[in-house]
């Protein structure tokens, strides 16, 4: 029988690579994302690798949007074998030019829509008694960095939740893994978001994004959906992906070390 997927945050970036080599893999893949356009757009890549798959437009943060996604889903496909917990944002801003609507536009998106997706699918896991669980994370879940706060405190939670939920279902058969990339070179910038006290201080923080963006050491977004199908092919209970291991086990070993580097950047760059 068939395995199938179903990537949120799939129209786009690491989302429609991990669409792709899934159904490169041969499995029938269910796309959620919320722009429609882009979503059909990489339902006929899809399709034109010979497998079968579902676009839904789909925003993670409503509830009854992500019900509807996993009722279809299931009605047409009858059972689900991998949840792809992909979509997310990003906010660079100092927390005195964070917004509380940023702060729950973050943790409604990276946190809340990874619970919404779980919450509706876990039943279904349970029932069937085997399922996998990846949850896209980021190093900005495993180190702090500053004008980031906001952002890292929703990837710490999926960090959180990812490890907690695994203690629960590992033994029930439920394989749940984090993929933690570093910074992606994809269409990023189109979808981060900046806050600062003028124009000059959001456009520098923003050249400072596109310079780290530009560098050789950022990760692809094939990377990550290599190491998504990895996670779930080896049964790994979290991947971090390309250089972003030099830092976080830094971070681990050197906290002390990683915080000074961390604040003498933040420094120089204000």
């Amino acid at each position: 029988m068939t395995s199938t997927v179903l990537i949120t945050g799939a129209s786009q970036g690491s989302g429609k690579a991990t669409a792709l080599l899934f159904a490169q893999k041969g499995y029938n893949v269910i796309l959620a994302a919320r722009e429609p356009e882009r979503l059909e757009a990489v339902a006929e890549e899809v399709l034109s690798l010979g497998v079968s798959t579902l676009a839904i437009p789909t925003d993670v943060t409503d509830i009854e949007q992500v019900r509807y996604l996993v009722e279809k889903a299931l009605d047409y496909y009858e059972t689900l074998d991998v949840l792809v917990n992909n979509a997310g944002i990003c906010l660079t801003a100092s927390v005195e030019h964070t917004t509380l609507e940023d702060w729950h536009l973050l943790m409604n998106t990276n946190f809340f829509g990874y619970v919404n997706l779980i919450h509706a699918l876990l039943p279904h896991f349970l029932a069937q008694k085997q399922g996998t669980i990846v949850n896209v994370g980021s190093f900005g879940g495993k180190i702090p960095f500053p004008q980031m706060a906001a952002y890292c405190a929703s990837k710490y939670a999926v960090v959180g939740l990812t490890e907690s939920l695994r203690l629960e279902v590992q033994k029930k058969g439920i394989q749940v893994c984090a993929v933690h990339p570093g910074i992606i070179n994809s269409n990023f910038m189109e979808r981060a978001q900046f806050r600062g006290e003028n124009e000059l201080e959001v456009e520098q923080l923003r050249q400072r994004l596109d310079s780290a963006l530009a560098s050789t050491w950022v990760s692809q977004p094939e990377d990550i959906a290599q190491a998504i199908w990895n996670a779930v092919e080896k049964k790994q209970n979290e991947v971090i992906v390309g250089s972003a291991v030099l830092a976080t086990e830094t971070y681990r070993l050197f906290p002390g070390l990683m915080e000074w580097v961390l604040n003498q950047s933040s420094v120089m760059n204000t």
